[in-house]
């Protein structure tokens, strides 16, 4: 036997389509799907993308708390 792990986006239009495909394969004697869930908190996960996303802020090192506006 043979494990073989894929990653897909079921957002995608070829994500959608793999999976179509693979769920008409697991009705197959032989074929077993297997998914695993993230170990991560999705609330968790949310933020951290949101933050990948977010620009970052220039702080100037002659006056740190004047660049965060803490002054």
């Amino acid at each position: 036997m043979e494990t073989i792990t894929l990653k897909i986006d079921k957002r995608s239009k070829a994500g959608k389509a793999l999976d179509a495909i693979l769920k008409l394969f697991a009705t197959q004697p032989g074929i077993e799907i297997v998914a695993e869930k993230s170990p991560y908190n999705p609330e968790f996960v949310k933020k951290v993308k949101r933050a990948e996303k977010q620009k970052g802020i220039l702080i100037d090192t002659n006056d740190v708390w004047g660049s965060l506006g803490l002054k």
